[in-house]
């Protein structure tokens, strides 16, 4: 057994490390090429081998496009958690704000990453075929719950203001609920409800900026991104804490 267990433990390093440079390639593709170079054969010659030969790792372009993004989403995860960690001794609010922050400041850095893992649709036989505990998957749901758990730490030790259950619309009652069930928070529905709308603002306008949508007007969208940051902090009944200076 001894005997054996060292070239199996070898081979699953070598196979680990294989995959690493596969996606590795695929990066450099996507960010000095587009999406549209990152195909199976391209990132085969990137990396010495065959279209086929690169199928005993990745069984279809689906997948290595879920394997990539998983590694894009676990970036973004740990860039917002150490913006967090960094604040710990700090109030639940500066730690929400420099959380929120590190996420523009990774999608700016990163917009080729970025519009990979958000701004491109999924297809339909892929969306189809990734079960909900596929790497993609799981680095999607860690990276939400980065941002829902310090609205739930906010709600915890202040709540905010909330609408009566009652007075949401009741197809948004049912898929809150249904999307809580999915999520380890205890946030009530009516404190989920704020939460979205405060996550729709910051991503839609981190969207429209990675995208270069508002290029037409602004040159500089980081005092806007402050401006909804301020707005959130209002909504959530938090004192608005400027950055520090640079």
């Amino acid at each position: 057994m001894v005997m054996t267990a060292r070239p199996v433990r070898r081979r699953e390093r070598l196979r680990q490390a294989t995959l690493a440079e596969i996606r590795g390639a695929a990066r450099r593709l996507l960010t000095t090429q587009g999406p549209a170079a990152v195909t199976i054969n391209a990132v085969a010659r990137e990396v010495g081998m065959t279209g086929p030969a690169l199928y005993h790792y990745f069984a279809s372009h689906d997948d290595l496009v879920a394997a990539v993004s998983a590694d894009f989403l676990h970036e973004l995860t740990a860039a917002m958690e150490s913006a967090r960690d960094a604040h710990a001794a700090a109030s639940p609010a500066e730690r929400l704000l420099a959380t929120c922050r590190a996420m523009r400041e990774w999608a700016v850095a990163h917009p080729a990453e970025f519009r990979w893992i958000f701004a491109l649709p999924v297809p339909p036989t892929a969306s189809a075929r990734i079960r909900p505990e596929s790497p993609r998957n799981q680095a999607a749901h860690d990276f939400e719950l980065v941002f829902l758990q310090q609205i739930e730490e906010l709600w915890a030790s202040a709540p905010f203001p909330v609408p009566a259950p009652e007075e949401l619309a009741p197809s948004v009652r049912e898929q809150l609920g249904a999307y809580a069930a999915t999520l380890d928070c205890d946030l009530p529905i009516e404190a989920l409800h704020v939460a979205m709308h405060c996550w729709i603002r910051l991503y839609g306008l981190l969207c429209m900026e990675v995208l270069n949508q508002l290029d037409f007007v602004y040159t500089d969208v980081t005092p806007i991104y402050e401006e909804t940051l301020r707005d959130l902090a209002a909504v959530l009944d938090i004192d608005y804490l400027p950055p520090a200076p640079a």
